[in-house]
């Protein structure tokens, strides 16, 4: 066994896939979580294996925490209805959860993986977005609680990295999709494949034509097991797929088509500081990890949109 893995937001979309890996490669682990946006179906492969051991409780709250060699931190919410509904929460876990899992890798001489977000770029006037810049947020916006909690969690991590000697890694991840999305958590992934399923609007904020980048979700898992044990990273690392950028009202279409053309396309308006255009440079990925994702956009869609058809039958049944 290769040791013990910490994985924060276990119950999550990419936490579950993640620690499914992690177990794959020989790691106990140990998941956290305290189900305020993390699902319990997510974990019914992890549940089967004795390696796997759930911690329920909120990171946000001093929480006595198992000794660890390997510490992911996956913990926030991730999709602009969540944590607009709990913006005060969202900021906690990136301040103090954040620094309760750095406190505890240093206790443990372990390495931690930061799960950062291409929000910490803004509305960029950069495109595509590499890590030299620097970013055009709003600090007092509605978004804010994301945007510059995620950056104040990069700032934490490089703080104890540089005066502490913790090991960090920090990952700058750009919107990502595949199954085990929550049907109700307001990505436009999700909500387009569950309208088209069941015959409802696809609803594009504003004109549609703001974009997006679209990675499937085993290439991110991918990209993040080679971060952490990645030697010699300085900074912060993109990744994302720069070769799916789409216009929102693109991706409406082809999710129609997908889903049996039934829904009709409605404009909703856009939601306040939506960033304009989204696409990373994953420049610094490929050098240092030798990595960039492999599955085509229409492959991930199509098995997505097989995951939210049966979700949406089991549900009507």
């Amino acid at each position: 066994m290769r040791g013990t893995a910490l994985v924060s937001g276990v119950a999550g979309f990419l936490g579950s896939h993640l620690a499914e890996r992690l177990l794959g490669e020989g790691y106990r682990v140990i998941g956290i979580d305290n189900f305020v946006t993390g699902r319990r179906e997510n974990l019914r492969t992890l549940q089967r294996s004795p390696a796997f051991t759930l911690l329920r409780g909120d990171l946000a709250r001093p929480l006595a925490l198992p000794r660890a060699n390997a510490i992911f931190h996956l913990a926030c919410p991730a999709s602009p209805p969540q944590y607009l509904r709990i913006p005060i929460a969202t900021l906690e876990v990136n301040a103090f959860g954040t620094a309760q899992l750095l406190a505890h890798a240093k206790k443990c001489g372990a390495r931690m993986l930061l799960t950062s977000t291409s929000e910490v770029y803004g509305d960029p006037e950069v495109h595509p977005q590499p890590e030299t810049y620097w970013g055009h947020v709003n600090p007092n916006g509605i978004r804010s609680c994301y945007d510059e909690g995620k950056r104040f969690a990069e700032a934490l991590a490089m703080a104890w990295h540089r005066e502490r000697d913790v090991s960090v890694r920090i990952a700058r991840i750009f919107n990502t999709y595949g199954p085990r999305m929550a049907p109700d958590d307001g990505r436009v992934v999700s909500n387009f494949l569950v309208a088209g399923w069941k015959g409802e609007p696809l609803r594009v904020q504003g004109t549609g034509k703001q974009t997006r980048s679209f990675c499937y979700v085993h290439d991110m898992v991918e990209g993040l097991v080679r971060l952490f044990h990645a030697e010699e990273v300085d900074g912060p690392v993109n990744l994302g797929n720069p070769d799916t950028e789409l216009t929102i009202l693109e991706l409406a279409n082809q999710v129609r088509k997908l889903t049996g053309e039934r829904s009709e396309i409605v404009f909703d308006t856009r939601g306040e500081d939506d960033p304009e255009r989204r696409r990373p440079d994953i420049s610094k990925a490929k050098k240092l990890l030798g990595w960039s994702p492999a599955t085509p956009f229409p492959k991930g869609l199509a098995l997505t949109a097989d995951y939210f058809r049966e979700l949406v039958e089991a549900r009507s049944a």
